[in-house]
């Protein structure tokens, strides 16, 4: 079923529904405690934030709304949009912008802790899952013999956009090679497609983005300029950036998710599903329930789901799983 299409019909089916909601929609999304249902009574419309348009974040969040519409029929209106990603997604979640926000596990980590970005300031979010895995994904150009994230002293960089979870792990990456983000590179804080058009025209030597596979974005690029581009291999990094989080893994970039020659180790980094904590507990078991009785269909809108998995939901720490969230795990 195509999104239009999607829309069209919950619209038809809710047009009187949601009427007159206006101020008490904020009031009916705040728990008030008490045994949870999991069923949602009123019309309740949510705001999804995700990340840059050509990301896995902005792919799945779109495909999550429509799911949340159909699986609730059409009593849960969600509308995903489209924002910087991971440091922004939870300040504005925080602020109440949003009420549910994609984020990579390490900056959600850092948020519940008042470390790193958030430093002294702990962030009031939980989490409804773990996941899929994102990727640094470090693309150069072929003929530039950038061989290690060492070679990019001096370079034209994209760190990817200010307050994402990408531009976090550029930085960290970054150090972990020996370089100083803030003085070695010149340092371009581009989204993606601006990035990709950077390597194309030939401004930028090379992009970060950290996302699920494939990234659109990247797979446009290696689509259209086949073997002008590489990726380069981070894993020696690994080491340095376990010092800064525990969060990180080493993974593997498959040669057939871009057409390329061969594997590229990877640092991994798990996302999680974002709520305020104080999200009414029905609406969060609903839409944990909505992730994974359409699992499915995220699928068909980007593989990347493939890798949230029920039984790693619960893997969120150290960021607390929301109690509404914990009882739809359990049922």
């Amino acid at each position: 079923m195509s999104r239009v299409a999607v829309v069209v019909a919950v619209v038809s089916v809710t047009a009187g529904l949601l009427a007159g909601c206006g101020k008490d929609k904020d009031a009916a999304l705040i728990d008030a405690g008490g045994p949870i249902t999991c069923e949602v009574k009123q019309g309740t419309k949510l705001g999804i934030a995700t990340g840059n348009a050509t990301g896995v974040f902005s792919v799945l969040g779109n495909a999550y709304a429509d799911q949340i519409a159909l699986a609730t029929d059409g009593k849960v209106l969600a509308k995903a949009a489209e924002t910087l990603a991971s440091v922004q997604n939870i300040q504005q979640l925080a602020a109440g912008k949003y009420q549910v926000a994609f984020a990579q596990a390490d900056t959600a980590a850092d948020a519940v802790l008042g470390t790193g970005t958030f430093d002294g300031n702990k962030q009031p979010v939980q989490a409804l899952s773990r996941l899929y895995p994102s990727y640094t994904e470090v693309i150069v150009r072929a003929d530039s013999g950038i061989t290690s994230v060492a070679d990019l002293r001096g370079k034209r960089v994209s760190t990817g956009t200010p307050k994402s979870g990408t531009e976090v792990m550029a930085r960290r990456v970054l150090r972990a090679g020996g370089l100083n983000p803030d003085s070695d590179i010149a340092v371009h804080r581009l989204e993606l497609s601006k990035a990709v058009a950077g390597m194309k025209d030939g401004s930028l030597d090379a992009l970060f983005f950290t996302g699920g596979l494939p990234t659109p974005g990247l797979t446009e690029l290696f689509s259209t300029a086949k073997g002008r581009f590489r990726f380069l291999d981070t894993s020696a990094e690994l080491v340095g950036m376990r010092i800064q989080s525990p969060a990180y893994e080493l993974g593997v970039i498959p040669a057939a998710t871009y057409g390329l020659a061969e594997d590229v180790p990877s640092i991994v980094v798990p996302n999680v599903l974002l709520v305020r904590d104080n999200l009414d507990a029905d609406v969060a078991c609903v839409l944990t329930k909505a992730l994974f009785d359409r699992k499915a269909q995220l699928e068909q809108a980007n593989s990347a789901a493939k890798g949230i998995v029920r039984d790693h939901a619960r893997d969120t720490g150290p960021v607390p799983l929301h109690r509404g969230a914990e009882h739809a795990l359990a049922n």
